[in-house]
C-alpha cells in the first residue's frame, strides 16, 4: 500500500488555491466541479515532481453531510490548527522559510534546530498547521 491522497479542509477553496499554488508553489492536480453533487468542487494540489500524491483542499460542507453543529466545531477547530497538519521536507529549510516568507507566508515559528533536524512552522489561510522540515539521517543501529 501507498499513500496517494489526504487531505486539508479549508474555509475558502479558492483562497486555498491561491495560497497553496502562487505562495508555497504547489502546483493543481484536479479542479473539477461536479452539478449532479450540489457543486461539490474536487480540488486537489500536490508539490511539482511529486506526481504520486495529492492534497485535497476540502471544503467544510454543511447539510445534509454534516450538521450545523459540527460544521461550527471543525471550523473552530481549524482556527486554531488542530483539524489537520501536514509535513513537508526539503533540503534547505533556511532557503525554503526565506523564499515562502518573501512570497507572503506567515511562518508562526521560523527554522530552528531540533534533534531530528531544522524545522519550521506556518499556518494556511484556514489555520491549518504546516511543518517545514529539513531531515538530518538517524544514526543507524
Amino acid at each position: 500500500m501507498r499513500i496517494s491522497t489526504t487531505q486539508l479542509w479549508v474555509h475558502d477553496q479558492d483562497e486555498a488555491l491561491a495560497f497553496w499554488t502562487d505562495k508555497v508553489g504547489m502546483e493543481v492536480r484536479e479542479d473539477v466541479t461536479m452539478p449532479e453533487m450540489g457543486n461539490f468542487r474536487w480540488l486537489t494540489i500536490g508539490p511539482p515532481g511529486q506526481d504520486d500524491i495529492a492534497v485535497v483542499l476540502m471544503a467544510i460542507p454543511g447539510p445534509p453531510m454534516m450538521d450545523e453543529a459540527t460544521t461550527q466545531q471543525l471550523a473552530d477547530l481549524m482556527g486554531k490548527g488542530w483539524a489537520g497538519t501536514m509535513f513537508l521536507t526539503t533540503d534547505d529549510v533556511r532557503a525554503a522559510h526565506a523564499r515562502l516568507s518573501a512570497a507572503g507566508v506567515e511562518f508562526t515559528e521560523t527554522p530552528e534546530e531540533r534533534p531530528y533536524g531544522i524545522d519550521a512552522g506556518f499556518r494556511d489561510p484556514s489555520g491549518n498547521s504546516i511543518r517545514l522540515t529539513q531531515l538530518i539521517a538517524a544514526p543507524v543501529g
